[in-house]
């Protein structure tokens, strides 16, 4: 089976309003075409068709808009957190819901970041099956808006919460299943009471066990968090 990949499409938007008081985030355009669906695109291109996307905030849009993707050559799965809880449950929790939908070696996006030039390629899955780590990230020059960073890399690849030169995780990963599973993540399997969990302390965990690898990117890659990032995209 190929590997699969989670777009994380389930926020709210706060710093978008008001576009995003009637439209989810994902489902603003970048030249014409929903935030979204760029990675999902690119996963297509690089062979990955089989998506997971969950949803919370207006997440029926999202649903109504691409279906179950048989129409564009692709499988949609959705873990639909709005609708089972109320809300979303964050990236570590709603990766955790949809962990039964995405098999032992996965692929996440963000859904509202636009980096149209990065490639989903299998040989990149290949390294990160082969190197036995639980995480591989793509980190990106710091924008303005995260001028300290988020983590660093090592001169032997591993991602660093500490280091002289930190930079911006990007959003795009591969994990292992094992990532999301005790010791390093103690929410229990499919997330079926619907805890709430952050990405970042679980990445901090692997990374003091030397389990999590990194490489830059540096293609464009723009976090589309304010009306006036979305607004100069569509400028260029």
């Amino acid at each position: 089976m190929s590997t699969r990949a989670m777009v994380l499409a389930a926020g709210r938007g706060e710093r978008m309003r008001p576009l995003t008081d009637h439209t989810p985030k994902p489902l603003l355009t970048v030249h014409g075409k929903p935030l979204m669906q760029w990675p999902m695109d690119a996963l297509a291109a690089g062979g990955f068709s089989s998506l997971v996307v969950n949803t919370a905030w207006l997440g029926e849009q999202i649903e109504a808009r691409f279906g179950d993707g048989r129409a564009a050559g692709r499988s949609i799965a959705y873990s639909h957190e709005g609708r089972d809880f109320g809300d979303a449950l964050e990236t570590a929790g709603g990766i955790v819901r949809a962990l039964p939908l995405l098999g032992e070696v996965f692929w996440v996006v963000a859904g509202d970041i636009h980096a149209p030039d990065f490639a989903f390629t299998q040989a990149a899955v290949d390294r990160f099956v082969a190197s036995g780590k639980l995480a591989h990230l793509w980190l990106v020059p710091n924008p303005a808006h995260n001028p300290r960073g988020d983590f660093g890399i090592s001169a032997e690849g591993l991602a660093l919460d500490e280091a002289p030169e930190r930079l911006t995780f990007s959003t795009f990963a591969l994990y292992r299943a094992a990532f999301f599973a005790p010791p390093l993540c103690a929410i229990a399997a499919g997330n079926p009471q619907g805890e709430r969990a952050a990405l970042a302390p679980l990445l901090r965990g692997a990374m003091k066990k030397a389990q999590v690898s990194a490489e830059r990117y540096l293609g464009r890659w723009t976090d589309v968090g304010t009306p006036e990032r979305l607004a100069a995209l569509n400028a260029t």
